[in-house]
């Protein structure tokens, strides 16, 4: 699973900066990372750190690839990103004018079932103060530095209490319509 994790920062003092660190979504100035996580929440990789504005399909065209084979989860902020050789599961979106089918709607929750993980895995790395507040220390890429290291204190802090989940990968696909309607896409 991969998601854009944004926070925020004081608004910086040089107007360009201020444009490009500034998050429409957030309406705030923010920078972002990106995080891989797998099913048992264990943080795999945390991007460089880049400006709020990016878009998370651009950070995820550029800063990392999956390989080939693995399955990757991931949600409607990524529309159009397919890396060659990886299965994508991702829920689909209520066309414009019209809605989604039962089918499509009980597969949607499927999805979310599984993604609300890589929730939980950000939600566990953000309890920290450090990362919910402003950090106002700049210099040395100490923002960066302070994100991993509490994604790190999260995978340590996993090793003890795992997360449990009654919704497994092998469930997902135990009903042969779940299964045709994930495997089509």
């Amino acid at each position: 699973m991969h998601e854009g994790v944004e926070r925020e920062i004081p608004r910086p003092q040089d107007p360009d900066a201020q444009q490009t660190h500034y998050s429409g979504k957030k309406k705030n100035h923010t920078i972002k990372h990106a995080l891989v996580v797998n099913s048992l929440c264990l943080v795999l990789f945390v991007s460089a750190t880049v400006t709020g504005k990016t878009h998370d399909k651009k950070l995820a065209d550029t800063h990392y690839s999956i390989p080939k084979g693995f399955t990757l989860w991931q949600d409607t902020g990524y529309q159009g990103y397919r890396p060659e050789g990886v299965t994508i599961q991702q829920p689909m979106k209520k066309p414009r004018g019209k809605e989604l089918t039962a089918q499509q709607k009980q597969t949607n929750r499927i999805v979310s079932a599984f993604r609300v993980r890589i929730e939980h895995a950000i939600g566990s790395i953000k309890r920290y103060r450090i990362l919910k507040d402003e950090c106002r220390l700049r210099k040395n890429q100490f923002t960066h530095k302070i994100f991993l290291t509490c994604a790190a204190l999260h995978n340590f802090r996993l090793r003890f209490h795992p997360f449990h989940y009654e919704v497994t990968y092998s469930a997902l696909y135990k009903t042969k319509s779940t299964y045709s309607l994930m495997s089509s896409k």
